[in-house]
């Protein structure tokens, strides 16, 4: 979870005073947050700068932002002793991917130094969907999409529902709110498929687009 605390303890924490002489200061109009002078005991962030006597006690934190085409032969890593890691893509030190992308998948990653963008994500109780776009090996019978959709027993356990449509004779685009290990390419296999290509194409509202492969673009913060 993201650091959220309120004003006061923030204050009494890192500006190592009490409670009553924080509430002194606060009512003397001496604490500020993000330069604007605050007498009210209000939720702090990560984002905010905390100023006691124009002293600044707690520094704002920057986050960025990026979407990036992950293309298929890079690792979702950053451990530069592996081969073909995420490291020469980044712009900003600090950086990691949100969610996964195994070695030989293609598309959408989001690219942050926030936590809390991490959290939401990745939790699957906020049923953030994922969209893929997958090739298979040969063409897709006629129950292939109610089987997919109404769910599929992989590593001991049974898929939750999902949303499958054919696009054509080998093609399908599959929209997913879990995330297990090569969870497609395993459903698929079990029904007698090779995926020969799988491209994430949107996690939540994020949209891949026109993006190509190893191209990356900074975007504002986004809303999962």
């Amino acid at each position: 979870m993201g650091f959220r605390r309120k004003l006061v303890a923030v204050c009494v924490k890192n500006g190592k005073l009490s409670n009553k002489e924080v509430i002194t200061l606060m009512a003397e109009g001496k604490i500020s947050v993000n330069s604007q002078i605050t007498r009210s005991n209000i939720e702090i962030t990560e984002e905010d700068e905390i100023s006691i006597a124009d002293k600044i006690i707690k520094s704002s934190e920057q986050f960025f932002y990026f979407k990036f085409y992950k293309p298929a032969g890079v690792e979702c890593t950053l451990n530069d002793s592996i081969n073909d890691n995420l490291l020469s893509f980044l712009p900003k030190v600090g950086l990691f991917p949100v969610g996964r992308l195994d070695k030989f998948s293609e598309g959408l990653l989001l690219l942050t130094n926030d936590g809390r963008i991490y959290d939401r994500v990745l939790r699957h109780e906020n049923k953030l969907e994922k969209t893929y776009e997958v090739v298979l090996d040969k063409s897709i019978s006629s129950d292939f999409k109610e089987k997919m959709e109404s769910g599929i027993i992989i590593m001991g356990k049974m898929t939750l529902p999902c949303r499958v449509e054919v696009l054509d004779e080998r093609s399908f685009e599959i929209v997913l709110t879990q995330g297990l290990n090569r969870q497609i390419r395993r459903m698929t296999y079990k029904l007698g498929y090779e995926v020969l290509k799988l491209k994430r194409t949107q996690i939540g509202p994020l949209k891949l687009e026109h993006l190509l492969p190893g191209e990356l673009i900074e975007i504002e913060k986004p809303v999962f």
